[in-house]
């Protein structure tokens, strides 16, 4: 039986980001300096392939510092952030620890704790129960953040005469919320300060864009992440509201329900910041069993970034990576 003709449009960028890519070479790289096993507090990024390829390796994750034995064995945390509390808690066991932290995570933890040598309240926008979140909002005392997730939480702020305001954003937000909830803040609120620089990060942004660029064009759109993948989510809201019929997100070419998606003719696929180009490549062999493809890439902007490795393990960087030699890669930048 002839197969009917499927256009894929591959959106670009996809899949990881320069900061998803410098966590995970900080797993393996401690996995092979120090051995196994060593521990991860949260996944080290929210995929589920990622974390189980790692836990093959000898990586093993934990959700709290109780769960890691006393002794040298590095304990690494995840790529989204941790509060103060973590590492303050490992220094007084005296455990070996590496950060991997996204870096521009840590520039709106470092956001946060100069809005508050200044004075200033700080309104965080996220999800709540974020990894992200919570160590954002760990980062500072007590009642020094207020969480806004919707501009529809603007309007039941309250705070004391001549308190003096700011706000800082998760990084992995939509773009076109977050301009809703700073609208409001800065109607509500006039003179709140704002940060630097956009928090939302370039992948984000990146990825979002692409998303746009092309779900008003298909009949279907798959976004490649997990579903406690914040940017991934936002993925797949993007295209719905860009007025794709039909956008899932799925974590393996296995979970797509082909009839589900209805007759289609051109189809877009993308990946969130933590999903590796391998799931993208299984879902372009998943389609061709049911398709004859043909298979259109459609980029909107090139990704060059690269973020530095912990110090203890940069002489485990290969002489010929990119950069200064003590980078971790931007895996996305060469997915094509």
């Amino acid at each position: 039986m002839t197969k009917p003709r499927l256009e894929i449009l591959l959106a670009a960028p996809r899949g990881f980001c320069a900061g998803v890519d410098r966590a995970i070479q900080i797993v393996e790289l401690a996995l092979k300096k120090y051995g196994a096993p060593v521990y991860v507090r949260h996944e080290i990024v929210h995929n589920r392939y990622v974390v189980e390829s790692l836990k093959r390796q000898g990586a093993v994750f934990v959700e709290d510092l109780d769960e890691v034995p006393d002794g040298d064995r590095p304990v690494i945390f995840s790529a989204h952030g941790v509060p103060k509390s973590v590492p303050n808690e490992a220094a007084r066991r005296g455990l070996f620890q590496l950060d991997a932290t996204c870096p521009l995570v840590t520039k709106v933890h470092r956001e946060a704790e100069i809005h508050l040598k200044h004075g200033r309240h700080v309104i965080l926008i996220g999800h709540a129960g974020h990894p992200e979140v919570i160590g954002t909002m760990g980062q500072l005392p007590d009642g020094a953040v207020t969480l806004v997730e919707t501009a529809a939480d603007v309007g039941g702020l309250t705070f004391a005469d001549g308190t003096q305001l700011s706000y800082t954003t998760q990084t992995t937000l939509s773009l076109d919320d977050t301009a809703a909830i700073v609208a409001a803040l800065e109607v509500r609120f006039p003179g709140i300060a704002a940060p630097h620089r956009q928090d939302i990060c370039y992948a984000t942004t990146n990825r979002q864009q692409a998303v746009k660029s092309v779900a008003s064009q298909v009949d279907a759109l798959i976004v490649v992440g997990a579903p406690n993948s914040s940017n991934s989510q936002r993925l797949r809201e993007v295209a719905e509201r860009q007025g794709c019929r039909k956008a899932i997100l799925i974590q393996r070419a296995a979970d797509i329900d082909w009839d589900g998606l209805g007759p289609i003719a051109r189809l877009a696929i993308t990946a969130g910041a933590s999903a590796p180009e391998v799931l993208v490549e299984e879902v372009i062999a998943a389609a061709a069993a049911h398709f004859d493809i043909a298979i259109t890439h459609v980029r909107n902007a090139e990704e060059s970034v690269v973020f530095n490795l912990p110090r203890e393990l940069r002489d485990m960087v290969p002489e010929d990576c990119p950069g200064d030699g003590n980078a971790a890669s931007a895996s996305a930048s060469a997915a094509e």
